[in-house]
């Protein structure tokens, strides 16, 4: 797929805007605000690079670090923001908070709370694609703790068996809240998994927006012309803790701003069993 002048300007600018907006992080990281927010700092380039490729009538299913995969899709900032902030002029009039965001019209299938409930609703998702005779297909997001999870193993087996148009977009930040997954999995790659179900498997540098680009438009291609499902490892890495009001980014400044990222001396060591 040819990537234009002007493509690269779009891409640029949804990056720049899922980094500068903060979800009104600032006042959870003062604990003002209850409940939780997951920011998505370090990983603008795989939803920017992913969306890219997608139509307005494509699906995505997304995690509890979902506002930049809703900002990529097309979501409105003012409604994801009013949501976050439990202002009933949100998407979800304020009642599902920062992890339940959706908008069905634009294809956003919601983001979840639950880590792993994404790549169910995906595959039935392709799956009504399919039976409908559309050439649609739905992408899903999920972390590096969903890899583990049996739901995402079902959904990505039964997907293959049924050639089902859906692409999986793993986004491996390294952590799952703070146990690095080199002590929850023994392959190097997530998507070394892939052969076990009979689809590609590809990794690809999750902080280079051109990389993630050119293999999703592969994938999303593949599952359009239905031959089945891929699974992308995007490698990236989170700079902020796993959520704003932890001991981490509070003392790193809130939601204020910074490029901190979580590592070893940072909460639970890498090296903790």
């Amino acid at each position: 797929m040819e990537i234009t002048k002007e493509n690269m300007i779009d891409m640029y600018t949804t990056m720049t805007k899922i980094r500068f907006l903060r979800c009104g992080s600032a006042s959870f990281s003062r604990l003002e605000d209850p409940g939780f927010v997951h920011l998505y700092a370090g990983e603008e380039a795989i939803a920017t690079g992913v969306c890219a490729n997608l139509r307005d009538s494509d699906y995505i299913t997304s995690t509890h670090r979902g506002h930049g995969h809703l900002i990529a899709k097309g979501g409105d900032v003012k409604f994801m923001m009013a949501e976050v902030l439990g202002r009933k002029t949100g998407y979800c009039k304020g009642k599902g908070g920062s992890m339940h965001i959706a908008d069905v019209g634009l294809g956003i299938l919601g983001a979840n709370g639950i880590v792993g409930a994404g790549p169910p609703l995906a595959t039935g998702s392709a799956l009504a694609c399919q039976y409908q005779g559309k050439d649609s297909v739905c992408v899903c997001f999920f972390g590096d703790g969903a890899a583990n999870q049996g739901t995402t193993h079902e959904a990505m087996n039964l997907a293959s068996c049924w050639k089902l148009p859906v692409v999986f977009i793993n986004e491996n930040n390294m952590y799952g809240i703070s146990s690095c997954t080199k002590n929850s999995m023994c392959v190097p790659n997530i998507a070394d998994r892939a052969g076990a179900y009979d689809m590609p498997g590809i990794v690809v540098d999750g902080n280079d927006v051109m990389a993630v680009h050119e293999a999703a438009s592969e994938a999303i291609k593949r599952a359009r012309q239905g031959q089945g499902p891929t699974l992308i490892e995007c490698k990236t890495y989170r700079h902020r803790g796993h959520f704003e009001g932890e001991p981490l980014c509070i003392s790193s400044g809130g939601g204020t701003g910074g490029m901190e990222k979580e590592g070893p001396d940072s909460q639970v060591s890498a090296e903790t069993p």
